[in-house]
């Protein structure tokens, strides 16, 4: 029989208490995030601490420290709500039937607004990094892509001012992301021990932003963007965040909303049509590598004597070793010398 634990009480229980893990989880996501990209961009070169300009090296410092910022906020989170942070990871479980749909819309509002939070006590522990930096560059806030980009993504030049490439990239991305994240929770599978999930979980992000991050900056997250772009665009980053307007594309801001919504759908259910069904056969008498029930050979029960019978209320088998217990669990008498 299960034992519960006391209720404590006071404690908020059910959706409420799930939505402020998500909350919080999303904060601590776009806190340490966005705030290694502000090193990388303003942090480095305007401390002197860096001499060269960016390069391979502050990507890395952004690839590690978003892949650590998942880590700890789904360590944060998971345990109250699985830590999905990510609206894209949300619906994806819904569509997998994981997840009540009614949860949905409360799950997208905790997380864009712990996002939201999150890129702003960044700001207000970078916003003199960041004047320097444009003050520097004799840019104005509102045409500085550089700065914008500590908190929101945009595309890459190459890409011109075509959606297709972007939009692509982040279906892509957000794709892998669920896929492999449907692989580490399914406990069918190789999924992880001793609370590694999270760990594992945040060098998913860290591989994609090596292998796709410069396409798109690697949002594959809607509240991860949005959130942070409706705050730099509160605080005079102008066009540049909304719509998502610059030199070489144009109502950018849909694109990593849209595309990992649908990346998302796609990831989880290419792991749930190719993957789970093959695990759910296998588990039974015929899983590889174990021999079925009816090949394994079997050998003769051994004779039964008094002296090796298994009491039937239990006891050790030789404590009474002529007798059988007597049926009303009175103690057998003296054996006559």
């Amino acid at each position: 029989m299960a034992v519960r634990s006391p209720r404590r009480r006071g404690y908020p229980e059910g959706l409420g208490g799930e939505l402020i893990a998500e909350f919080l989880g999303t904060f601590v996501l776009l806190l340490l995030g966005a705030g290694s990209v502000a090193v990388a961009v303003v942090g480095l070169p305007g401390s002197g601490r860096q001499a060269e300009p960016f390069g391979p090296g502050n990507w890395l410092i952004i690839s590690w420290g978003w892949g650590l910022a998942v880590v700890f906020g789904v360590y944060v989170a998971g345990g109250i709500s699985g830590a999905h942070l990510n609206p894209a990871v949300t619906l994806a479980f819904a569509v997998r039937r994981t997840l009540a749909w009614r949860k949905v819309l409360p799950y997208w509002g905790a997380q864009l607004l712990g996002a939201f939070t999150g890129a702003a006590l960044v700001y207000a522990s970078y916003h003199w990094a960041i004047d320097a930096f444009n003050a520097k560059a004799r840019l104005p806030r509102d045409q500085s892509l550089a700065t914008y980009s500590i908190f929101a993504t945009f595309p890459a030049e190459y890409f011109g001012n075509s959606w297709w490439g972007p939009l692509l990239d982040q279906i892509v991305g957000t794709a892998i992301l669920l896929l492999l994240i449907c692989a580490l929770i399914d406990t069918k599978n190789l999924a992880p021990g001793s609370n590694l999930g999270p760990f594992l979980t945040g060098l998913v992000v860290f591989a994609i932003g090596l292998t796709f991050g410069t396409n798109a900056g690697y949002a594959i997250n809607p509240a991860r963007d949005l959130g942070p772009r409706l705050f730099t665009w509160f605080e005079g980053w102008g066009s540049i965040a909304v719509p998502g307007t610059y030199q070489w594309y144009s109502h950018y801001m849909w694109i990593p909303i849209v595309g990992p919504l649908i990346g998302g759908i796609i990831g989880s259910q290419v792991y749930e049509r190719l993957i789970a069904p093959v695990l759910k056969a296998r588990i039974g008498p015929n899983v590889a590598g174990r021999v079925p029930a009816e090949e394994v050979p079997t050998r003769e029960a051994p004779r039964e004597t008094p002296a090796t019978r298994e009491p039937l209320t239990g006891g050790s088998p030789t404590e009474f070793p002529t007798e059988e217990r007597p049926s009303d669990g009175t103690p057998p008498p003296p054996a006559e010398r």
